[in-house]
């Protein structure tokens, strides 16, 4: 069910817009394409299609659905024998809107609303498709391949770098030790040479 639209509705009431977006329908099936305002085509695209899904069905009962909003049987009949088999293929998207320019009289904004009636082609769609997954594919693949570069490259420095913090401290302690031990002897030397200048 699309989703209801915010603001004032078409004509004066719900009646009256059912019965706008009924006329417009019939006369979109009936003619193929019509002209109407940009709100009215907005809003006559989700009935339309939505009528296209039912005559796609065939049976009677989506018939007689068809028939509480289009009221002619001649467009009904067209609808059901030539518009859903052309959309056979074709999985939504049944119409399509471009703006035209704006109306003359008040300058409002105008639209063309069409039935989409080109034939589908799966193989090129299929194509299209794999193309993406393969360019997919290659950009995952490569954004992959940097990310799994860049850490060999981060755990190689840091492996260098934490074999030198380690050389130097080890150095560092080693050269406290050495100036200590300097400096013990000479420390003993002197308490020495002081107890000795007492005993004289």
């Amino acid at each position: 069910m699309p989703t209801p639209t915010k603001g004032p509705r078409l004509g004066g009431g719900p009646a009256h817009e059912r019965l706008i977006l009924a006329n417009l329908s019939t006369a979109l099936f009936e003619h193929g394409r019509i002209t109407t305002t940009e709100t009215k085509a907005k809003r006559l695209r989700p009935l339309a299609e939505r009528l296209i899904t039912f005559a796609k069905r065939g049976d009677l009962h989506a018939r007689r659905r068809v028939l509480t909003v289009v009221r002619d049987k001649s467009v009904v009949h067209t609808l059901f024998t030539e518009i859903a088999p052309a959309m056979a293929e074709r999985n939504g998207g049944y119409t399509r809107i471009t703006k035209v320019g704006n109306r003359k009289g008040d300058n409002a904004p105008m639209a063309v609303i069409e039935l989409v009636t080109e034939p589908v082609s799966p193989k090129q769609a299929v194509v299209k498709e794999a193309t993406k997954a393969t360019e997919k594919a290659a950009k995952k693949g490569s954004k992959k391949d940097a990310e799994t570069a860049a850490p060999v490259e981060e755990t190689e420095e840091t492996t260098a770098a934490e074999a030198e913090a380690t050389e130097a401290p080890a150095e560092e302690t080693a050269a406290p030790a050495e100036a200590e031990a300097t400096e013990a002897p000479a420390e003993e030397t002197a308490a020495e040479e002081t107890e000795e200048k007492k005993e004289a």
